[in-house]
């Protein structure tokens, strides 16, 4: 009783900690030349000054604070960016703590404010005005997109293997130059901070993705079970518009998933990865429900394959990929490609399985996924986990990862992972001696609830990142078995991400690129992409059908003097809302939000 009491208590101190979502760590003083960045640590003496007019970045003493400026407490800088009315600094002003990871806090940015240099844009034209107000519009769409997680003393960037095999020379490193830049996304908005090392203690990377940390309990001991997702900023995107890999191997939709658990001052750690199949394919959306991929028939698919799986291995190890797609219809092309290549390269090294998701759990058989589980449990031997002592010695590491994709991996794929994360799980509290010989981690009740409810957390945090809404089969990840009611949220989910995908995910994509430092914007130009206009032709063509349509269902309520008369209205009016409606879906990419920032090479 004891345990369970002191795991409620950590519970309690961590909703105290969580009402101080505005306790600063710098405060920032405003005048109309001037932004100084004033540290709340006791002793600082150092003062960060930008220029509001030259946007020089220096180093100052708190005697150089002038007692007119405006105060605002801030949560942490995430950088600066130019844009058309010039540059912009971007803070954090609200945040919560989500845990402490092995003595450091680990906070959630919940708000974000986005300040202009300049004291007025009353200097740019309408049209420059209008592209400041839809620039701005996609930064907030970015930082209001929920996951964005920060350390002010620890690298969460890292797995626990990665730091565990650095140098000295790297341990004395900042934040900001020890980060992997794969999974810093605030890295092109403190290029100017970065270029100026007196200045790095200002600022400290910003990752995308999830984090949950969990005070547990199993026969009395109690322990904190971690898990991280850290999403690659590297071939960023959504959904329909970023698919495959470009050219330096980066893979869309990567995602690197840690599981850590911590007891006894001893810690173990186990790493997953996702990311889309790394060959050049694409989706593009059509207003279909699910458009045809298409495999690039005029590009050398093996350069970026190998540059992908080379950077993999040498950051892994061995690779065991999982692929979840379709073995039938139009994913199985994808699925031969994917096959065919990996038995031309890195043989050695990459281990291939092609599992049909939706073929074995067809009809509700979902216990069929141990199938799977059961088939890579010696390789997951092989690979193990990496693991600390008490005393801080390496007990062992992990040799390899697996790999997993489906489609968009997202949701088959966080079904997986979830199943191989608790395998490993069930062989480390054995080892550290929290689960008994014999016991089963499905057999903890309350654990078991923490843990599915995280996963299923997960999912849907990594979904609404990619695709715009929570995740699919999650009811399956939170109860281990699919509901009848699952399938309809599924249903539910499923109709928004068409939507989103064809009706607005171009204005994220933009918005992300811009965000990501893909798109840079020239205050000298004229005008930007954004007024690029569509042919008057399929401006008129909804509206066209939307009236055809409504002609025809006034013509079925107001009869005519005859039934023939009627009928031949209704049979125009249809006639003419079907044609212009088919006209439509064959010319459905004029009609989709598509991105208007980046060069079409990018995104076929």
């Amino acid at each position: 009783m004891r345990q369970y009491l002191s795991v409620i208590f950590s519970k309690l101190c961590l909703f105290v900690e969580n009402k101080s979502f505005f306790s600063a760590f710098f405060h920032r003083h405003a005048t109309p030349e001037k932004f100084y960045i004033e540290a709340c640590d006791d002793g600082a003496n150092d003062v960060l000054v930008i220029d509001r007019v030259s946007t020089e970045m220096t180093l100052a003493g708190i005697k150089d604070i002038p007692p007119s400026g405006v105060t605002r407490p801030i949560c942490g800088i995430m950088g600066t960016i130019r844009l058309v009315a010039g540059m912009y600094l971007i803070v954090i002003t609200r945040k919560r703590k989500v845990g402490d990871l092995f003595g450091h806090t680990v906070w959630k940015a919940l708000e974000f404010d986005v300040i202009s240099y300049k004291k007025t844009i009353l200097h740019l034209t309408d049209f420059q005005m209008q592209d400041n107000k839809a620039f701005l519009s996609m930064l907030r769409n970015v930082l209001n997109t929920d996951g964005f997680y920060f350390c002010t003393d620890y690298d969460l960037t890292h797995t626990q293997q990665r730091l565990s095999n650095t140098s000295p020379d790297f341990q004395e490193m900042s934040l900001l130059e020890r980060a992997d830049q794969r999974f810093m996304w605030n890295g092109n908005l403190l290029r100017e901070i970065t270029a100026q090392p007196e200045l790095h203690k200002f600022a400290f990377p910003v990752i995308h993705g999830f984090i949950v940390m969990n005070p547990c309990c199993i026969n009395g001991k109690v322990f904190e079970w971690i898990l991280i997702s850290r999403r690659s900023c590297f071939r960023a995107g959504v959904r329909y518009y970023v698919r495959g890999i470009d050219s330096e191997g980066h893979a869309a939709n990567f995602v690197e998933t840690e599981q850590i658990v911590q007891y006894n001052n001893a810690r173990v750690s186990f790493v997953q990865t996702r990311g889309s199949m790394p060959f050049f394919w694409s989706q593009r959306p059509n207003l279909k429900y699910k458009p045809k991929p298409q495999i690039s028939t005029d590009t050398n698919h093996m350069d970026g394959f190998r540059r992908h799986f080379e950077s993999q291995v040498l950051i892994y190890g061995k690779q065991v990929i999982l692929n979840l797609v379709n073995q039938k219809g139009s994913e199985l092309p994808l699925e031969q490609a994917f096959a065919k290549m990996v038995n031309v390269t890195l043989a050695s090294l990459l281990r291939y399985i092609a599992f049909d998701f939706h073929k074995e759990c067809s009809k509700m058989r979902w216990h069929r996924l141990q199938i799977l589980v059961d088939a890579v449990s010696d390789m997951q031997e092989e690979f193990g986990y990496f693991m600390v002592s008490s005393d801080g010695k390496v007990m062992s590491e992990q040799s390899g990862t697996f790999r997993s994709n489906c489609m968009d991996c997202l949701d088959r794929t966080n079904v997986i992972q979830s199943l191989l994360a608790r395998r490993s799980l069930q062989s480390q509290l054995q080892r550290m001696g929290v689960l008994h010989v014999g016991q089963k981690i499905e057999e903890q009740a309350d654990f078991e609830k923490i843990y599915k409810n995280a996963w299923a957390d997960n999912a849907n945090a990594c979904a609404k990142q990619y695709a715009g809404t929570g995740a699919l089969k999650t009811d399956f990840t939170r109860t281990g078995k699919r509901t009848h009611w699952g399938l309809v949220m599924d249903g539910w989910n499923s109709m928004i991400r068409y939507y989103k995908n064809n009706f607005s995910d171009g204005f994220r994509q933009d918005s992300i690129d811009l965000f990501l430092g893909n798109y840079t914007v020239d205050e000298t130009d004229g005008l930007t992409p954004l007024h690029m206009q569509k042919d008057w032709k399929f401006l008129l063509l909804p509206v066209i059908m939307v009236v055809a349509f409504s002609m025809c269902i006034i013509c079925l309520l107001m009869a005519g003097d005859t039934w023939t008369e009627t009928l031949a209205y209704v049979l125009f009016w249809g006639m003419a809302s079907a044609l212009t409606a088919a006209v439509i879906v064959v010319n459905g990419r004029e009609f989709v939000d598509a991105p208007k920032l980046v060069q079409k090479e990018k995104m076929d």
